[in-house]
């Protein structure tokens, strides 16, 4: 499992404060609330990528809720749902109580720091639509911050930038399980 050891460069120690951007985008995220647009569409993405999923998670109902909210974070954060899916399987292989030896946890590996930085210390980063929510969020704010170069963007959520080991797993697991032709 990859841990999100690192998700800011720029916290290396506990004197130096997240990137202001990113926490406002997470703020912003944590109080959205969207759906799919197109219930046809919905249909043919969640039954296709269901029995894809179905060897990680055997339950339908889990799989399928799952799904929905992997599709739903996406959507509101402007990624492509597979793509999460791909970095879902890398992170965690779809395990929802994932906990990194760093303390990186859930589907998304997200650091806890985050709920206080936000001032939602409540929040259950084991909650699939939490986690996914935050990972979601932190990813397309890294993407972004890369100019929508992915290999980048996917290497700075990981903590490794300048490296690129991760990002080609990702893409790898992209290609292989999670990619719509």
């Amino acid at each position: 499992m990859i841990a999100l050891s690192t998700l800011l460069p720029s916290i290396t120690s506990a004197s130096q404060q997240p990137d202001p951007e990113l926490k406002q985008r997470l703020l912003s995220a944590v109080n959205s609330n969207h759906g799919f647009k197109d219930r046809f569409d919905a249909d043919v993405w969640l039954t296709d990528m269901s029995s894809r999923l179905k060897r990680f998670i055997k339950d339908d109902q889990t799989r399928m809720e799952l799904l929905i909210n992997i599709h739903k974070e996406a959507s509101i954060a402007e990624l492509n749902p597979q793509l999460v899916m791909a970095v879902i399987h890398v992170e965690s292989a779809f395990d929802r109580f994932a906990l990194s030896r760093v303390g990186a946890q859930g589907y998304m590996q997200v650091m806890p720091f985050w709920k206080k930085e936000l001032g939602r210390t409540n929040d259950n980063l084991m909650n699939e639509a939490t986690n996914l929510r935050y990972g979601c969020t932190i990813l397309k704010y890294y993407i972004d911050k890369e100019k929508g170069n992915l290999q980048r963007g996917l290497a700075r959520y990981n903590g490794s930038l300048g490296r690129t080991k991760y990002p080609e797993k990702v893409f790898k697991f992209w290609d292989k399980y999670w990619q719509v032709n």
